[in-house]
Formats: structure tokens, C-alpha cells, sequence
């Protein structure tokens, strides 16, 4: 579960923001705050993974407070000005937003979250794992980038299969690749993205991910050789 604050002096944005965050799953709510004393107030007795943080407000500007803490929570920040843009990405943000911003822009820069994962029963290499968000229906499931083991493409839709579920997006297969680290995932044939990590083995034309058996396409051959190398 991504716990998040919203630090905004205005109401409407806190509902907007929490509006966009309630059609995705694991995001929850923690506290919303009207200015950054009442930030630093409450980030004194808890711990969130994510602030939306709004530059101009009364008292304490935005980066002046996200400046004051000792171990900032990683922040995507939503504004009506985009002349500070530089100075938060010299400050680690993890996206800049300009007022108003879309439900898709939104979901982009959530995206680019890394975050622990929650799920404690997986051991993670690292600390961090990636997530990412894919709109299924009405819904945006989030998905652990390591939980994937390939996709498949249906016309216009994909399966995405992970280790325990299924996850249908209308989405074209190109623009999955698109959006998936090429670092952890590559195309072997015109309808199917696998994930590097979870192959098992290859063997002519088929590789293997779990039970599952993967063709390779004769035009995708040469992504495999370089694996392979």
C-alpha cells in the first residue's frame, strides 16, 4: 500500500488528487494538509511514501518546506507555476505536475514511483522494487515490475501475466514495450513481451517461463542472441 499525503492550500486540488489516486488500488490516503507547518507537524510522528506537494502556499513555500526535512518522502509536485520545475529536479523530485493536469499525466508520474514493495513474503534483490500502473476496465491495477512474467497480445488488448494474476489493458503491445524497462523486459515475437528475469529456458524456437511456453518470432531472433551473448 502507497501511503500519501496531499500538502495543499487549496480544496479543490486535495480533491482532485485524492479522486485521481481512488480509481488505482494501494494508494491510501493518509492525511491531508492546508499548509507545510501542518505537514511538518504531522510528518514529526509518521511516515508516508509519497507527498503531492503544491509550491505557493501561505506561510512556508513549498520547496523551502520540502527543503527542512531531514528524510523527505519521495514528492511529486502539483502547481499552477512551471517556472520551478529545474529547481525541483534538483531537489529529487519524482515529477513535476502543472495545474490542470489530466488523469492520464497523473498515472505517468506515479508511475516513475519506486517504492518498497509490500508484499512480505517476496525477497527483493534490493530494497526498492518498480510499479507500475495498468488500466484494466475501470480500474487501474497496480503491478509489481518483477511479478511479471510476459505479455501477450489479444488485438487491441494484452494479457499481462504475472505470478498471480492475470491483467487484461486495452493496450496496443508496442506501446507496452514502450513503457516497460528495456533493462528487464524485451520483445520475441510480434505478441509476446518477456521478462528477462523469469526465463527458465530456451530451446529452438520456444523459450520457457514458468509452464508456460514462449514462441520466438524469426524477425525477434536477434534479441535473443544478444541475450545470450
Amino acid at each position: 500500500m502507497i501511503k500519501y499525503m496531499i500538502v495543499d492550500d487549496e480544496h479543490i486540488a486535495h480533491d482532485i488528487i485524492k479522486g485521481y489516486c481512488d480509481v488505482m488500488q494501494e494508494m491510501e490516503l493518509v492525511q491531508n494538509c492546508y499548509d507545510a507547518f501542518e505537514a511538518i507537524a504531522y510528518l514529526r510522528q509518521h511516515t508516508v511514501d509519497l507527498i503531492f506537494l503544491d509550491l505557493n502556499m501561505p506561510k512556508l513555500k513549498g520547496f523551502d518546506f520540502l527543503k527542512s526535512l531531514a528524510q523527505p518522502p519521495q514528492v511529486i509536485v502539483t502547481t499552477a507555476y512551471s517556472e520551478h520545475a529545474l529547481e525541483g529536479y534538483e531537489l529529487n523530485i519524482v515529477d513535476y505536475l502543472l495545474k490542470p493536469f489530466s488523469l492520464e499525466r497523473f498515472i505517468k508520474a506515479v508511475n516513475k514511483l519506486s517504492l518498497p514493495d509490500a508484499k512480505q513474503e517476496r525477497k527483493p534483490v534490493s530494497d526498492q522494487s518498480q510499479h507500475m500502473f495498468f488500466k484494466s476496465g475501470k480500474k487501474y491495477n497496480q503491478v509489481v515490475l518483477d511479478d511479471i512474467l510476459y505479455v501477450e497480445a489479444l488485438g487491441n488488448y494484452c494479457r499481462i501475466v504475472t505470478l498471480e494474476d492475470i491483467v487484461t489493458v486495452r493496450e496496443k503491445i508496442s506501446d507496452l514495450l514502450g513503457r516497460l524497462p528495456e533493462d528487464l523486459f524485451f520483445q520475441v515475437h510480434k505478441s509476446f513481451i518477456i521478462a528477462k528475469n523469469h526465463i527458465r529456458e530456451i530451446e529452438g524456437n520456444s523459450i520457457r517461463i514458468k509452464e508456460h511456453t514462449i514462441p520466438v518470432g524469426k524477425m525477434y531472433k536477434l534479441n535473443l542472441k544478444q541475450l545470450l551473448k
